[in-house]
């Protein structure tokens, strides 16, 4: 089975943050799962160049209508002309995903994922706790442990419901 797992976070980003999401971009590729991402800058483009570099294949859903808009390591660039909407089909598009900081754009994305029932990992990024919910989104200390905890959790076909995700 081939596992496609997203990466979220900045575009704007740590340098800390860039090496976290190109560890995990090669982690996905040694493992032969493919790579799906927003396709620009930042934790995106890290990632990329990760997995690329590793000999990875990388899909970039890019939010405008030009492929060239793409940062260089993407195997794949898919223009949507959505802008932010793309978000969704990121998380469409995923098994799962692993989240590395960011912002707004990556928490929406959090929580899409959350709510079409795919497995998040966290790797210094958002918390999510609310009053009357169980557990938040896993969270890995790790590039590797990020990734073997998304495969993990594909293999074992683990849905929202059964993780320590935030009730729906």
């Amino acid at each position: 089975m081939t596992w496609y797992l997203g990466v979220i976070g900045g575009a704007k980003c740590t340098e800390e943050e860039m090496e976290l999401a190109e560890e995990v971009g090669r982690e996905i590729a040694l493992r032969g799962a493919i790579l799906i991402c927003g396709g620009r800058g930042g934790v995106m483009e890290a990632a990329s160049r990760g997995a690329r570099l590793a000999g990875g294949t990388v899909v970039g859903i890019l939010p405008g209508r030009r492929r060239e808009e793409g940062n260089p390591y993407l195997s794949i660039a898919i223009p949507t002309g959505l802008g932010d909407a793309r978000n969704a089909i990121i998380a469409c598009a995923a098994d799962a995903l692993v989240a590395i900081g960011g912002g707004y754009g990556t928490l929406s994305e959090i929580g899409l994922a959350l709510k079409m029932k795919k497995p998040v990992i966290g790797l210094f990024t958002w918390k999510l706790e609310r009053p009357g919910m169980s557990g938040g989104l896993p969270l890995a200390t790790s590039a590797k442990e990020a990734v073997e905890m998304a495969i993990m959790l594909i293999s074992a076909g683990k849905e929202n419901h059964d993780a320590p995700y935030p009730d729906r």
